[in-house]
């Protein structure tokens, strides 16, 4: 069988990188604010998300195996948007809506990661340097993903792209919160689409999105933290500004 690797391929080894580095800064940012669960939670997000981007590359790289597919799945296909998602949650609702919003999540990925870790793999469909989801013999667990990229796609998309917006329409807010709201948007709804290509068969894609749209989020991250406390005032702050 003839080699298709081709450099895009290794795309997913420079975004294990990114998301290891993006990884490091969030966690100082939360020690600096232990309080702040949804630093903790984007913390985890995207350490999440290069464990995802790290299976693509090994797999790339060393070839398939059966644990690196089932840590994909569960890191990436299941979790590679719910727990940044989460984050947001914490911004946007209370405390307690947010822990109950918590535990249903957790329980539901947990009962699906068990599914994932018994369904048998069909070797036929198997890749020898690309990973999907077709491999699984019980079809039936690839139907539970799509709840939890659906609940990553209103909170996490929809928190920011809303945020961008209301920001947008007071001209007394620092610019840089519309632009790194919208950027975080973008960032995050990019590997869902790609996501979606990858159901089609069509991995590649997915590994371009990943690694732009994490690339995004990093930088609309960067832009809020760059607005700082004095700059806006305290009656004007909401939960959604991140400040250092």
């Amino acid at each position: 069988m003839l080699d298709e690797r081709s450099l895009i391929h290794y795309l997913p080894a420079v975004t294990t990188v990114v998301a290891a580095a993006f990884t490091v800064v969030l966690w100082q940012h939360w020690r600096r604010k232990p309080q702040a669960r949804y630093l903790l939670w984007w913390t985890i997000g995207v350490a999440l998300f290069g464990l995802g981007t790290f299976t693509e590359a090994s797999t790339t790289i060393f070839g398939w195996s059966d644990p690196l597919f089932r840590s994909w799945y569960i890191a990436g296909a299941l979790l590679g948007g719910a727990p940044l998602a989460q984050g947001t949650v914490y911004l946007l609702m209370k405390k307690r809506t947010a822990d109950r919003l918590t535990v249903g999540m957790l329980t539901y990925a947990a009962i699906v990661a068990v599914f994932v870790l018994a369904t048998p793999i069909n070797l036929d469909e198997v890749e020898p340097h690309r990973l999907s989801g077709a491999v699984m013999g019980w079809q039936w667990v690839r139907l539970f993903s799509p709840l939890l990229n659906t609940y990553a796609l209103i909170f996490l998309v929809g928190g920011a792209g809303w945020s961008a917006w209301r920001y947008w329409r007071r001209s007394d807010r620092p610019k840089s919160l519309v632009t790194g709201n919208a950027l975080i948007a973008v960032g995050a709804l990019l590997p869902g689409i790609g996501g979606s290509f990858t159901r089609a068969g069509h991995v590649e894609v997915l590994y371009v999105t990943e690694l732009l749209g994490l690339s995004l989020i990093w930088l609309g991250y960067r832009a809020m933290t760059k607005v700082t406390a004095p700059s806006i005032h305290p009656a004007q702050q909401t939960n959604y500004a991140i400040e250092r």
